[in-house]
């Protein structure tokens, strides 16, 4: 079964046609009835040495079909079918894993299955987090249908990796690619296991299956580990795209060149009726493998922090910032202690690059920093309202917080032509919505499908304002004046306080 992470189809853009779509990870949940008196605890294991991938040689291939043999051939014996074994009585897991009761009755055991595959000769197995989260057991088979109990080494809930670790010697290990070298358009192989299988001990009627397309686009953020409030913030999503074949159970399997490397593992899905639809996600290789030598060798993700509040930038505020185009990530505010701020970075600053690398979304800077270790120093280009400038800024220390998922709006009334209501911050309405101090102005609500709504949440939180077109707010007197002066056309740009103190930019135009 596949385990859906949106229960309800989702209207989403995808390829300039309209679908209406569910996101969900590949892996699944299914199995027959099985007693089992008792479950051996899954232990983790201490400190491992590297991770150190043995080289595969594919050979060069004369036609198309002709590499799909070699590479199937060479790759899918690396591939591995994992089970995880949940005790019935546990809460629902993440993800929105469904949960399946075994048979008529209660029984003692669920199943869960996916994929994973071999990275090193001594049984190192590279998987997905949601398929072995919460698992009591997780037992491996591999291609040569011999099976083992594997032990969990730790596992990453901001970019769905987990890694494991089976007893073995000379085993069939693959070799990473670079990712970053993947193309659009790239003849793409997705190797797994489908899922159909009956349970443990049973006929698996469709094991190891091997799929091919293309790398059909690259940076898509489909927001589905955001829902964890584990991963919160620090979730990194930046999918590779592909419309090879991927179906429940695929989760955790390679996603491989014509040249046998894996540039990816399949993750997720876009769908309406639980099977593929030509839209597979995989999580790109180079940032499997910065995940799984951080678990390898201290159990857990060092996440290095560049200490800021991003968006994507948008066309207001290429105008507005002197971006020559709408690409960049714009910064709004800075966390605690931020690396980025002690640097020089400020409110407004576009990050265009991170060691001479582009930056051009929210997801690939996510990327490219985790990438890096606590402690590296990282040349980050900025645009300051159409100046260039070059900081060098040492990263921090992520600490993986559990944080509840921001509140949405629900409802909203306004007027005006951007449809927001300013009224002036008494000191019963700071009081009333938790502002630090009263004084000033602030948004009190938001109308929906106005100018205002396409950017700002439209709710029942209000937002003080601190800037309006870079001139500081201190009276509801100075917001109606500058607000007066704007035409159809221009610009406005914000700069807002949520009474939790987090601050974000607007650049909104004036219908």
């Amino acid at each position: 079964m596949l385990d859906m992470l949106k229960q309800n189809a989702k209207l989403l853009s995808m390829l300039g046609i309209a679908l209406a779509i569910s996101i969900g990870l590949a892996g699944g949940v299914g199995g027959n009835r099985r007693q089992v008196n008792e479950l051996p605890p899954l232990r983790t294991q201490g400190p491992m040495p590297a991770v150190a991938p043995t080289s595969r040689v594919v050979k060069p291939a004369i036609d198309v079909g002709a590499a799909f043999t070699e590479v199937a051939s060479t790759v899918t014996p690396s591939v591995v079918r994992i089970e995880s074994e949940f005790v019935v009585d546990r809460p629902r897991g993440p993800f929105g894993r469904r949960w399946r009761q075994l048979g008529d009755s209660i029984a003692p055991l669920e199943f869960g299955s996916g994929t994973g595959f071999i990275v090193s000769k001594d049984g190192y197995i590279v998987t997905n987090n949601h398929v072995v989260e919460g698992a009591d057991v997780i037992r491996v088979t591999l291609y040569d249908k011999r099976s083992a109990v594997a032990l969990l080494v730790g596992r990453d809930p901001t970019t769905d990796v987990a890694l494991l670790k089976i007893n073995g010697t000379d085993l069939p290990a693959l070799t990473f690619g670079d990712s970053d070298q993947s193309e659009v358009g790239e003849w793409v192989l997705a190797i797994g296991n489908p899922g159909f299988q009956g349970g443990f001990g049973s006929a698996n009627t469709l094991d190891f299956t091997v799929t091919s397309g293309i790398v059909s686009a690259k940076g898509r953020p489909l927001r589905v580990l955001n829902s964890d409030d584990e991963a919160g913030s620090l979730a990194i999503e930046d999918f590779i795209q592909t419309d090879a074949v991927v179906n429940p159970g695929n989760s955790g399997g390679p996603l491989v060149n014509l040249r046998g490397e894996v540039i990816g593992m399949n993750t997720a899905i876009a769908t309406t009726n639980g099977v593929n639809q030509g839209y597979a996600f995989a999580v790109p290789s180079n940032l499997v493998q910065r995940v799984i030598h951080d678990l390898a060798e201290f159990g857990q993700v060092r996440r290095p922090l560049l200490g800021v509040t991003i968006d994507d930038v948008s066309q207001e505020d290429a105008e507005v910032f002197g971006l020559p185009e709408i690409s960049g990530v714009r910064v709004d505010d800075f966390g605690q202690n931020s690396p980025a701020q002690q640097a020089g970075m400020q409110r407004g600053d576009v990050i265009v690059s991170i060691n001479g690398q582009r930056v051009e979304r929210v997801g690939q800077l996510q990327r490219v920093i985790a990438q890096n270790k606590p402690g590296d120093i990282v040349d980050v280009g900025i645009v300051r309202y159409g100046t260039r400038h070059t900081l060098r800024v040492k990263l921090t220390e992520a600490a993986l917080e559990t944080r509840p998922a921001p509140e949405r709006a629900r409802s909203a009334a306004g007027e005006g032509r951007l449809g927001i209501e300013v009224v002036e911050l008494t000191r019963t309405q700071a009081e009333r919505y938790g502002f630090a101090e009263a004084g000033g102005a602030m948004i009190r609500q938001v109308e929906p499908f106005s100018a205002a709504a396409r950017k700002i949440e439209h709710g029942t939180e209000p937002y003080r304002i601190l800037e309006i077109n870079r001139t500081p707010i201190a009276s509801l007197r100075d917001a109606q004046r500058i607000l007066r002066q704007m035409k159809s056309g221009d610009i406005v740009s914000l700069v807002l306080q949520r009474p939790g103190g987090e601050i974000r930019f607007f650049n909104i135009r004036v219908p």
